[in-house]
């Protein structure tokens, strides 16, 4: 006989025979481990199944030479999870069954309060640090700006000059297309309802405060932190990157001064003409609606706005748009000067910088919206 013959394991078998008590006994023998039942388990089911209907039979298992979980846990199904009644094995194998027979408990899930409250807590902590990281950025700020006042030749003019041609000129076209967009939305879904009441003559005056006062200082600021904010942020972010602001510390040139205050005040100047711009087009493309829907002509529509709309509304949307432009300047540098030395906190702090500064535009203008409710009124 080879040395193959001899180690090969055994098959799995399984018979039915008549017990001594005239009842019947199952006997299993041969090798019921993983790599045996692999071809025979189809075959192997449907016989257990059967002679598991049983109840009075007895089972043997003594002849089994070699038994594992997985055989184990066939019997296991097989008699229904549970254990055999008339059961004979080998003590080896005794351990197998006695942990199937162990109570199976699903643990509870845990709520994780700590690490819940320590990741709002570490959020709150990081919204305070920038808080008075900006805080501090501006201070310095005005401090400088304190200073250069009584030296009027150390003003960087011909930053703040490109950055009014970068924040307001190069920014004309798109805003032009939001304005006119706007306008002719607004008009011609107010229009659709007006006419139920006889109304037509309203639209000028929904027209006139909603863009004026609201949307067309809210809606410019919105694209500019976008746009120009998220510029700023990777301009700075950049040169973080190529160690340009360690080089510019180490020359003694305040970052402040050359990189910061220029662009507040660049913003500041650019976001009152660039929301009067807007203005303007939203409300063309609010004419040439209330026009095509109302029949309101051009003439009569001008000749009856600043009649319904006070000049204080005007005066109140350039006069937030100051506030706006020069607070997305303010944050987008503090995010610009935060960024670390490496591609990834670059991409971080550029999406970090436009989704604060939005956030800060909205609530601004909640603020002033507050303050100022009885301010241009309807007349």
């Amino acid at each position: 006989m080879s040395d193959a013959t001899v180690l090969t394991p055994a098959p799995p078998q399984i018979r039915r025979v008549a017990a001594d008590d005239g009842g019947a006994r199952i006997e299993l023998s041969g090798t019921w481990n993983l790599a045996a039942l692999a071809d025979f388990v189809a075959q192997l089911r449907p016989q257990l199944a059967e002679y598991a209907r049983d109840a009075g039979c007895s089972w043997d298992l003594s002849a089994v030479t070699a038994l594992d979980h997985v055989g184990a846990l066939l019997l296991w199904r097989a008699w229904g999870w549970r254990r055999a009644s008339r059961l004979v094995l080998k003590p080896e194998h005794e351990l197998l069954f006695d942990d199937l027979a162990k109570p199976r408990t699903l643990p509870r899930p845990r709520l994780e309060w700590g690490a819940t409250t320590i990741a709002l807590g570490q959020k709150v902590i990081g919204l305070l640090d920038h808080l008075f990281g900006a805080t501090a950025l501006l201070g310095q700020v005005m401090i400088d700006a304190a200073g250069l006042m009584r030296r009027p030749r150390e003003i960087p003019w011909r930053e703040i000059s490109a950055n009014v041609f970068r924040t307001g000129a190069q920014a004309l076209g798109i805003t032009a297309i939001l304005g006119f967009l706007v306008g002719v939305v607004i008009s011609y879904l107010s229009s659709q309802q007006l006419k139920q009441f006889g109304a037509d003559i309203y639209i000028i005056n929904l027209v006139g405060v909603s863009v004026i006062r609201e949307l067309g200082p809210v809606l410019c600021a919105v694209l500019i932190a976008g746009r120009s904010g998220s510029s700023m942020t990777a301009q700075l972010g950049v040169m973080r990157v190529t160690e340009e602001l360690d080089a510019m510390t180490v020359m003694g040139i305040p970052h402040t001064v050359r990189l910061v205050l220029p662009r507040m005040i660049a913003l500041a100047i650019s976001m009152p003409l660039l929301v009067l711009w807007t203005d303007i087009v939203a409300i063309l493309g609010g004419m040439i609606a209330a026009q095509a829907e109302l029949g309101i002509s051009y003439r009569f529509f001008l000749s009856r706005l600043p009649d319904v709309v006070p000049i204080a509304n005007l005066w109140l949307g350039l006069g937030k748009s100051v506030v706006f432009g020069a607070l997305i300047a303010l944050i987008a540098c503090h995010f610009g000067l935060r960024i670390e030395p490496d591609t990834e906190s670059l991409g971080a702090g550029t999406t970090q910088s436009v989704v604060m500064a939005i956030t800060a535009v909205i609530i601004v203008d909640a603020v002033f919206a507050v303050m100022f409710s009885d301010v241009g009124s309807f007349r």
